[in-house]
């Protein structure tokens, strides 16, 4: 893992040409970064977009961040990371999540009960035994989970808890509850952005589709932040919950969730300048590349 904890970029792509996307994969991975993640949003595919990526890079990991199991069922998540590792050995597993109520009902899919059902999905795609001549695809499952019962399902049957949105304090939460041998991985946004009014400007813009769904605020007014959640987020929620400031500021908020007991940091970078290419003053000064 490099020096600075930092194992991993989730970038968006649906904004960007096939060209496009290989000029910022070239980049990412030339700047030392292992692994790309990628979300599951409204546009591209992500297992025929994980091929493109892997196709355009010689070392980079790619992990989907996260795939929703309403969208693909246990058999064909199964058959797809299988297919994508035999062909390229070793560089891709899947990100799970159960979303939300509104990603299943848009599917045509009843919502049913978040735990049950990561919880019966993930002993599925274990069980499953599929008729390829490559070995069994044994890359691991990282499941997101924020609650109590999601982070103790992770520790039963996954191999990673992802977590996103939390202060360290829920860190340290989610390492007690899932032990020693379950991978931890926060997902944490960072803009390289010295004045406060913009960059909490930049983060509640980013926030404000998450500010609407159930289980962030539950979970958020669990953490203490009830009383922050209107006008798109007080200054107090933006702050506990993204990295912003000068490169020392950034890197201490890593580490505060590295000494919290997260074992990486998956990095989604917050764009502070004009254009729609990603920060690449952000990517350069944390790279692993770079000096500590």
């Amino acid at each position: 893992m490099p020096d600075n904890g930092i194992v991993g970029i989730l970038q968006g792509t649906d904004q960007f040409s096939l060209d496009e996307i290989v000029e910022i994969v070239e980049r990412i991975e030339s700047l030392g970064y292992p692994s790309m993640w990628i979300p599951d949003f409204f546009g591209r595919e992500q297992i025929a977009l994980s091929t493109f990526i892997l196709s355009a890079s010689t070392d980079l990991r790619v992990t989907t961040g996260i795939s929703n199991i309403y969208a693909r069922d246990a058999m064909s998540q199964a058959q797809g990371s299988h297919t994508v590792n035999e062909m390229f050995p070793d560089r891709f597993n899947l990100g799970l999540g159960v979303s939300h109520p509104i990603g299943a009902q848009m599917r045509g899919h009843q919502w049913d009960n978040p735990i049950e059902k990561m919880s019966q999905y993930l002993k599925d795609i274990r069980a499953i035994r599929l008729e390829m001549p490559a070995p069994k695809d044994e890359s691991p499952l990282y499941i997101a989970a924020h609650g109590k019962k999601m982070l103790s399902v992770a520790a039963k049957y996954a191999d990673g808890a992802n977590t996103y949105l939390m202060p360290p304090r829920h860190t340290a939460m989610a390492r007690e509850i899932i032990g020693s041998d379950t991978l931890l991985t926060v997902v944490l946004p960072c803009c390289l952005c010295t004045d406060p009014e913009k960059a909490r400007s930049i983060a509640r813009r980013a926030l404000s589709i998450y500010m609407p769904l159930g289980a962030y605020q539950r979970a958020w007014t669990e953490w203490g932040f009830g009383g922050e959640l209107t006008d798109g987020g007080s200054d107090y929620l933006i702050d506990s919950l993204i990295s912003w400031g000068d490169e020392s500021s950034i890197k201490s908020r890593i580490k505060e969730h590295l000494d919290a007991g997260a074992d990486q940091i998956v990095m989604i970078p917050y764009n502070s300048n004009s254009g729609k290419f990603p920060p690449w003053d952000l990517l350069e000064a944390l790279s692993p590349q770079s000096p500590a």
